[in-house]
């Protein structure tokens, strides 16, 4: 049979929990034990893909098989046993659920419903003299009432198992995720503002200096030559006379036109400078309280 003895070494060791005929059903997971008797009383065992999936099992005709735990019942028994939250404590709902399953009569029902406060423990009730029958026939100790939900599982420490369970809302698995929020600094591109290219008019002076040219009127004498006697002797002897000559000058003129001196464009070149941002940021730190303790009463 299964003692206390038995369960430190159930919850350490590798082996696995099989059926009466020896076939493996999964790996333990947690035991249960009688809050009079301190005497373990169920074993929950990790089935389904991956073992996502625990059953309850009754460790009444148990008994230990080198590392592994031999019940007395099928594979099949285990796997169709109501599906129960080992993480939490069971309700008495659920424990008949169990015992019905599993063919088992509740302790005490000869004195009364196997829910009192404990009374019935008083007189001797919750000991193992009860007897059941299984679908088999066979006759099995019945298991003392663990009470109206006063009763914790041992949790198993191998990795593959579930420690504990979540206080905070439902149990997802054994560990708990930490977060934290990281710095991530990128750019973007927004517009910063605009540019025009424009051009108006302004008016300025402009002196320059150009060379112009007069005529003006010289009196030119010369003497009576031979070479120029006959346009002297030429009219009357003594008269008046007047002889015009045109003068002529140079005056500036201004004149302007429009050329082209240059094209003028707008253009664009990329320029790199360093800025240094800052933000607070928030992550979460894990601690423990309390100590560690391997098995609790009930």
């Amino acid at each position: 049979m299964i003692t206390q003895e038995h369960i430190d070494r159930i919850l350490d060791g590798n082996g696995n929990v099989v059926d009466q005929d020896g076939n493996k059903i999964g790996s333990a997971g947690q035991v249960y034990v009688d809050d009079h008797t301190g005497e373990p009383s169920w074993v929950t065992v990790r089935t389904g893909l991956f073992g996502t999936s625990e059953s309850f099992a009754p460790l009444q005709g148990a008994n230990m098989d080198g590392d592994d735990v031999r019940i007395a019942y099928t594979k099949d028994q285990v796997k169709d046993a109501p599906k129960v939250d080992p993480d939490q404590n069971l309700s008495e709902a659920e424990e008949e659920e169990l015992y019905s399953h599993y063919a088992l009569t509740r302790p005490g029902t000869g004195t009364g419903n196997g829910y009192d406060d404990g009374s019935a423990a008083d007189h001797g009730t919750y000991a193992g003299t009860t007897t059941g029958s299984d679908d088999m026939g066979d006759s099995r100790p019945g298991i003392a009432d663990v009470g109206d939900r006063d009763r914790d599982p041992y949790d198993a420490d191998r990795g593959d198992r579930a420690v504990g369970h979540d206080t905070s809302g439902p149990t997802t698995d054994d560990a708990m995720t930490r977060s934290e929020e990281r710095l991530r600094v990128g750019t973007e591109d927004r517009e910063a503002g605009r540019a025009r290219l424009r051009k108006y008019v302004v008016t300025e002076n402009v002196t320059e200096t150009v060379p112009v040219q007069r005529e003006e009127v010289r009196v030119e004498r010369e003497p009576i030559t031979d070479a120029n006697r006959g346009d002297a002797y030429d009219g009357p002897d003594i008269s008046e006379e007047e002889h015009e000559v045109t003068l002529h000058e140079e005056r500036p003129v201004v004149e302007k036109e429009a050329v082209p001196v240059e094209r003028v464009r707008l253009d664009k070149e990329t320029v790199t400078d360093e800025e240094t941002v800052s933000e607070d940021v928030r992550k979460e730190e894990v601690e423990t309280e309390g100590t560690d303790r391997r098995q609790r009463g009930f």
